[in-house]
């Protein structure tokens, strides 16, 4: 019978048609909002064209920027290795106040903060140099200061009202007061859409009754200023909304649940469990628009997701000085490690990626310091390619040492253990993977939809076809430019010209044969992502090579692991871009099902 096709089953749960629905209107509302975006650098390579401009020349601070932010650096620097026993915290789990109040004394907490409030007025370039600096000494640190100021006292600066900013930001910046920043619950992490914590109104309209509870929220039970995330009833009756509220833990019915959940790594940072018991939340302390507190999360994580890339950056450069070291002391069979050639790998390959990880996320710092209001994708690509890239050079130093690293004398294991969090945290790397290739295909997928439009009208049949054909063959017979000024990047600038074509018409192609499905088709966006993490990573790295090369300023040790990460990565695409035709993604899903159906319920 025709009722059996409901919305919704006899259990009243949610059909698959209407789920869709609903997921495809968020991310409208979400990511597809206000006027069409084609700024940044990443999203015309899903097009096949090389954004040159976008890229060339490689940004570089200014004198008047270097010479404020080198002596902060160097202040930084001094105190980390002086003051803060990573060890120590680890073993601890606790990051002692002492360190707070000296990277508060600094200006750390409050770098990137306006100075009208008391903060240091930082770009985002120069406070990565500094979270550099911090994930390089100790990743708990890091990852405090991270959720404090990139998605906590951030939040504020950017969606604050005047009366909001000026009650709690001076106090943030100079780090008298800690932030916070609390979205996730049980059936809301990776899907932060499915928040549960509800905000009734008061009937005077002057208040809020927040009834919920969070978990995993870094800085939780230390913060004074708690940005949450919770349900509001739509003013036109419609679905409720997610809104962002200012909380403060003198609320009467703010609980903290459990101050410090044990955990794998990144012990010293407290993270809690919370509750909040029809906690009453003026109104005025609404931050960002009504209904909007989605978008107020997403964009205050495309700067954690910044800084994210800066901390591993640290590390990275942290690893190969110490693998190189140890390889150059340690003597087996007769001779130094590092002459051996399975040595010698691992320790290129660190060079590589800590090349090109500091090539991304100076380039993508850069984007959001010039002023662009899109910088979704390229955030996510940083990511999603320094943390992979991170894990897998603290598991190779690790295993440089030996028996010697996997022993917690030596730091490894805690690297270990505290890298682990970084493919997880700020969007999983496989959620974020399936973000990038369809945001990045989005607009090839309009250009075929408008396309089709025109095709169904008989007056204008002929010319549509002419005029798509025409600009497809165009596009696949013409490689883009990719504007290197120096000779000896002629033939990778070549070479990433190629691949930036096959890669718009691989996406062509999967828009054709998935349509629609492609949405569940999540070999298919794992592949995409990959190749688009290829090329804009090696994109940032042509560019910081030419603009080395023509200044002067390229080592041959930067050289040599450029050159080396622009193969690998061109290795990553093909191997990628193949496998878009043979793969065993049949195999794969009957294996898994298989094994599922055990556990069937």
């Amino acid at each position: 019978m025709a009722a059996t096709a409901s919305s919704h089953d006899q259990a009243g749960r949610i059909s698959d048609a209407e789920l869709r629905a609903r997921q495809m209107q968020q991310a409208e509302e979400l990511l597809f909002s206000g006027p069409a975006r084609r700024g940044g650098f990443a999203r015309p390579f899903f097009q096949g064209d090389f954004p040159g401009q976008a890229l060339f020349p490689y940004p570089e601070p200014t004198a008047a920027e270097r010479a404020q932010i080198e002596p902060i650096v160097d202040q930084v620097r001094q105190f980390v290795e002086r003051q803060l026993d990573p060890a120590a915290i680890d073993r601890d789990a606790d990051i002692p106040r002492a360190v707070i109040d000296g990277l508060g004394a600094l200006g750390v907490l409050g770098m990137a903060a306006p100075v009208e409030f008391g903060g240091r007025g930082l770009s985002q370039s120069g406070y990565c140099r500094i979270m550099e600096v911090i994930g390089a000494r100790c990743a708990s640190t890091a990852v405090f200061v991270n959720a404090h100021h990139s998605i906590g006292l951030r939040a504020l600066v950017l969606f604050g009202t005047p009366e909001q900013k000026s009650r709690w930001l001076p106090p943030l910046a100079r780090g008298e007061k800690l932030a916070a920043f609390a979205l996730t619950e049980e059936q809301a992490g990776s899907d932060a859409s499915n928040v549960q914590t509800i905000a009734e109104p008061t009937p005077d309209g002057e208040a809020f009754l927040l009834t919920g509870t969070k978990r995993y929220i870094t800085n939780g039970a230390i913060a004074d200023v708690l940005t949450v995330m919770a349900r509001t009833p739509d003013p036109k009756g419609s679905e409720s909304r997610i809104t962002a509220f200012l909380v403060t833990p003198d609320m009467p019915g703010f609980e903290i649940v459990e101050a410090r959940m044990p955990k794998v790594g990144i012990r010293g940072t407290a993270t809690a469990r919370l509750a909040f018991h029809k906690m009453r939340v003026p109104a005025a302390n609404i931050l960002g628009p009504y209904g909007k507190g989605l978008k107020v999360a997403l964009t205050v994580l495309d700067f954690g997701r910044t800084t994210f890339g800066a901390s591993c950056t640290g590390v990275a450069k942290a690893c190969l000085e110490a693998a190189c070291r140890h390889a150059a002391q340690r003597r087996q069979f007769g001779r130094a490690l590092a002459e051996l050639e399975l040595i010698k790998q691992k320790i290129a390959v660190l060079a590589a990626n800590a090349y090109a990880m500091e090539a991304v996320t100076y380039q993508t710092a850069h984007l959001i310091d010039s002023g662009e209001e899109d910088y979704m994708l390229e955030t996510a690509i940083l990511k999603v390619f320094s943390t992979d890239a991170v894990w897998q050079g603290v598991y190779e130093t690790l295993q440089v040492h030996g028996g010697q690293g996997y022993f917690n004398n030596e730091p490894y294991e805690r690297m270990m253990r505290d890298a682990r969090i970084n493919t997880i945290g700020e969007g999983a790397n496989e959620v974020l993977k399936a973000f990038i290739a369809l945001v990045g295909a989005r607009e090839t997928g309009e250009r075929f939809k408008a396309a089709y439009d025109r095709l169904k009208n008989p007056a204008t049949t002929l010319s549509a076809i002419w005029s798509f054909g025409k600009d497809r063959l165009s596009r696949s017979m013409k490689a883009p430019l990719v504007p290197v000024r120096t000779h000896a990047l002629q033939p990778f600038a070549a070479a990433l010209a190629r691949r930036t074509t096959r890669f718009g018409a691989a996406v062509e192609r999967a828009l054709i044969v998935h349509r629609e499905a492609i949405l569940d088709r999540q070999y298919v966006q794992e592949r995409l992502a990959d190749m688009a993490i290829a090329l804009v990573t090696s994109g940032c790295v042509v560019a910081r090579l030419d603009h080395q090369l023509e200044t002067g300023s390229a080592r041959p040790s930067d050289q040599a692991a450029a050159e080396l990460y622009l193969h690998l990565a061109g290795r990553k695409f093909d191997s990628s871009l193949a496998s878009m035709r043979s793969n065993d993604d049949g195999m794969l899903t009957r294996a898994a099902n298989s094994a599922l159906a055990r556990f069937a319920p």
